[in-house]
C-alpha cells in the first residue's frame, strides 16, 4: 500500500467503511486512513491505525512511475494506456487540490490583514 490508494475496512470497528490512505507506517505495519478517527480522553480527535492485514486494496494510486511501471510489465498495450491515462488524471486532479490550497490560504491571509 502506498499514500493515495483506496482500501475497505475488513475487520475491527471500523469494518465496511473505505476510505483514502493518508499514512503508512511500515516499521508497524499499520495505515491511518482520511476519516477514521477516534476521540482521545481530551477530546482531540486523532487518526485511528488500522492493521494492513485487516484491509483491501480496491483502487491503486498510479500516479507513482515506479509503480506503474512494474503493473504495466505484463500488461498489453491497451492496458498500458489506460493505465497511463488513469495516472495523468490522478495527478491533474493533485494539481488542482494544490492550488486551491494555495488560493484558500492567501484568502486566509489577505482576511486578516
Amino acid at each position: 500500500m502506498v499514500k493515495g490508494d483506496m482500501v475497505k475496512i475488513m475487520r475491527g470497528d471500523f469494518a465496511g467503511q473505505t476510505g483514502k490512505v493518508r499514512k503508512v507506517n511500515v516499521k508497524e505495519g499499520t495505515v491511518e486512513i482520511e476519516g477514521i478517527t477516534i476521540t482521545k480522553a481530551d477530546g482531540k480527535k486523532v487518526s485511528r491505525p488500522i492493521h494492513a492485514s485487516n484491509l483491501l486494496i480496491t483502487k491503486l494510486n498510479l500516479a507513482d512511475p515506479w509503480r506503474r511501471r512494474k503493473i504495466g510489465e505484463k500488461l498489453s498495450e491497451e492496458e498500458k494506456m489506460m493505465i497511463e491515462k488513469e495516472a495523468e488524471e490522478a495527478k491533474e486532479k493533485i494539481e488542482e487540490v494544490k492550488e486551491e490550497a494555495k488560493e484558500e490560504t492567501k484568502e486566509g491571509v489577505n482576511e486578516s490583514s
